[in-house]
C-alpha cells in the first residue's frame, strides 16, 4: 500500500488483522513503556500464505502531543528456520531412540524363534505344530516391523531421477487405490532439473505421504482433491544451511487437517492421527529425505494441508 493510499487513515482500516495493533499502541502510550507482541498476517498478493509479524510500539514525547513509534518486522523466515531446527533435532532424537529400541527387539526375536522352531521338530501332532508356527509367524512379524523402524536397510543408489517420473508414478498409483469421488490433479514446474536421489528411495518417500492425504480424505464427507506439485526454490534454506536451488514436491489434500494435539509430533514413529496406522510412513519419509540433506515440514488448516518434501540441488550438473 503506498503512502498516498494510507494518509489519514485508521491504522486498523489498512488490513483488518492489524486489529491487536491498537490496543498494543494504546498501552503503550498509557504506561510510557515499550511494548511488543507478535500477529499473522495474510498479505492480498499472497492468501494462502501466513507472514508472522513481530510488531513494537514505543511512546514518542513530541512538541505538538504524544505519538507511538510502531515498528513492524516480518519474522516469518525466523520461524521457519526455528521450526525447521526442531524437525531436525526431533528427528534425529527418535531416530536415536528408535534404533537402540528396535535393536534390543530383535535380539531376542531370534532365541524365540529358533526355539520354536526346535519345539515344532519335537512335537507328535500337526494340531500342536500349529501353535509354533504362530509363534514363529508372530516373531516373523516383529522382525519386519524392527527393520522398518531402522529404515531402509540398503546402501543409497544415487542416479539422475527426473522428479515428474517419481510424482506421476505416485498419481497412477493413487487413482488406483483413492476412494471414488477423489480426484488427484497436476501442478507441476517443467523447468525443475534432475535430483540426484535412489530412485526407489524418493518414491516410496513421496508415496509414504500421498498415502496419508488419501487416508485423510477418506475422513470427509463429499468429494475428495489431492494436488500434486513441484517447484523450484532459489536460496532456500533447510535447517541452517542456505541451498542455492531445492526442489519441492508438495502434496495437498482437502482434508480435515492434522489434529492439532499431535503437532509436530507426526514425525515421530508410532504416532499416527489415523485409526489402525504404524505411525511408521512418515517417519521413514523424513529419514529417507534426511539422507539427501533434505527436509519434510507441513502446513495444515481445516480444508487445506501441504506436506511438502525439499531436497537440495546442489550436486545436479
Amino acid at each position: 500500500m503506498s503512502g498516498t493510499q494510507a494518509a489519514d487513515r485508521h491504522l486498523t482500516s489498512l488490513h483488518p488483522e492489524l486489529a491487536p495493533l491498537e490496543s498494543l499502541v494504546a498501552r503503550s502510550l498509557a504506561s510510557g513503556q515499550t511494548f511488543g507482541c507478535e500477529i499473522g498476517l495474510r498479505p492480498a498478493y499472497q492468501q494462502n500464505e501466513e507472514m508472522a509479524i513481530t510488531a513494537r510500539a514505543t511512546p514518542l514525547r513530541a512538541d505538538r502531543g504524544q505519538y507511538a513509534l510502531l515498528e513492524m518486522i516480518d519474522a516469518t523466515q525466523w520461524r521457519h528456520i526455528d521450526r525447521e531446527q526442531a524437525l531436525i533435532h526431533q528427528h534425529d532424537t527418535g531416530r536415536r531412540v528408535i534404533y537402540q529400541l528396535a535393536h534390543e527387539i530383535r535380539n531376542p526375536l531370534g532365541g524365540l524363534r529358533g526355539a520354536a522352531q526346535l519345539l515344532e521338530r519335537q512335537l507328535p501332532t500337526e494340531e500342536l505344530r500349529e501353535y509354533t508356527r504362530v509363534i514363529i509367524g508372530e516373531a516373523d512379524r516383529l522382525a519386519a516391523l524392527t527393520s522398518s523402524l531402522l529404515g531402509p536397510a540398503r546402501t543409497l543408489h544415487r542416479e539422475q531421477v527426473n522428479v515428474h517420473e517419481i510424482t506421476e508414478r505416485v498419481r497412477a498409483l493413487l487413482e488406483g487405490e483413492a476412494a471414488a469421488g477423489i480426484t488427484v490433479q497436476r501442478d507441476y514446474d517443467p523447468s525443475l532439473p534432475p535430483v540426484s536421489v535412489d530412485r526407489d528411495q524418493l518414491l516410496q518417500a513421496f508415496l509414504n505421504v500421498a498415502r496419508n492425504a488419501v487416508e485423510a480424505i477418506g475422513r470427509t464427507t463429499g468429494g475428495g482433491r489431492i494436488v500434486l506439485r513441484t517447484r523450484a526454490l532459489t536460496n532456500s534454506i533447510i535447517g541452517s544451511t542456505r541451498h542455492r536451488l531445492v526442489a519441492s514436491i508438495e502434496v495437498e489434500d482437502n482434508g480435515p487437517g492434522v489434529d492439532p494435539a499431535l503437532g509436530d509430533s507426526i514425525f515421530y514413529p508410532l504416532v499416527s492421527g489415523h485409526p489402525g496406522g504404524t505411525g511408521l510412513g512418515l517417519p521413514l519419509a523424513q529419514e529417507i529425505l534426511s539422507r539427501y540433506g533434505g527436509l519434510i515440514e507441513y502446513r495444515s488448516r481445516p480444508g487445506q494441508t501441504v506436506f511438502m518434501l525439499r531436497l537440495p540441488l546442489e550436486d545436479t550438473p
